[in-house]
This record gives C-alpha cells, sequence and structure tokens, in this order.
C-alpha cells in the first residue's frame, strides 16, 4: 500500500523547496537499492554488480574541503552517472524526470518553480503532484 504524507498545515507552493527524502525510501521501499543500481550507467552497473547494500566510502566536500561518509551507490549515481547524456531526456515521465533531475543537481532543494524551468513542464503540474496525498520517489519537501 503506498505510503501517505503525515498532514501538514503547511501547504507547499511554487516557491517551496522539495528534494529526495532517501530516509523515506529507507523506510518505506525495501527494494529501493534495486531501484538506484537501475539508474547507473553501463559502466557502473558492471563496478557495483558485487557492492555491498549501504556500503560507505570518504568523500571530501569540494567547498569545505571536510571528509563525510557518504552512501557509495547514491554517490556515484549523483557525480557520474547522473551526468550522462540519456539519463534525463523530455521524453522522461514528470516524476521520473524531478527525481532523475534532483540526481543530476546533486539532490539539492529546488521548487515546483525551478524544476518547471529546467524541465520545461509546467509549474503549477508539478507542485500538485509533489504536494499531494501521495509521495512519489521520496519526492518530499525539504522542510517538511
Amino acid at each position: 500500500m503506498p505510503e501517505m504524507k503525515a498532514f501538514s498545515l503547511v501547504k507547499p507552493t511554487l516557491d517551496t523547496p522539495f528534494h529526495i527524502d532517501f530516509a523515506w525510501w529507507q523506510q518505506n521501499d525495501r527494494d529501493w537499492r534495486v531501484y538506484l543500481r537501475s539508474l547507473l550507467c553501463e559502466e557502473h552497473r558492471e563496478t557495483f554488480g558485487d557492492w555491498q547494500n549501504g556500503q560507505m566510502i570518504d568523500w571530501i566536500d569540494p567547498d569545505t574541503a571536510e571528509v563525510k561518509s557518504v552512501d557509495g551507490l547514491q554517490h556515484i549515481l549523483m557525480s557520474h552517472c547522473a551526468h550522462q547524456p540519456d539519463f534525463l531526456t523530455e521524453h522522461t515521465a514528470l516524476v521520473e524526470a524531478v527525481f532523475r533531475l534532483f540526481l543530476v543537481n546533486g539532490n539539492s532543494p529546488m521548487s515546483s518553480r525551478e524544476l518547471a524551468e529546467r524541465l520545461r513542464r509546467p509549474g503549477t503540474t508539478i507542485l500538485k503532484t509533489l504536494a499531494g496525498p501521495r509521495v512519489y520517489r521520496g519526492l518530499r519537501p525539504c522542510c517538511d
């Protein structure tokens, strides 16, 4: 059964920032890593074939030089695979396109207005989809 969002008194607007809530994925979809693996480019599907679920890697933040422990699968997906030319196209379904754009963007929060500009889709349609009662692919307001 699809997970429903908790009731919130704050209704998202076109300027409400959204992001991929990976904690939501972990709580609601036991096969989330299978889905993420399906998004890997061909080169990394082979590399990550034997990768242990949840294996962490050290990553150096380019802005702060701080060493952080990050999920290896998410990191390679967002730093390499999401930047391949066929990862996000004009024919990609709306929810999938939004999800993939967040991966391309390093999961930096973006509003429906910003998503609309980048995807060339109506902002009101994006907002209605993301702010509805159903959570699609962990796409949620970032301050929820």
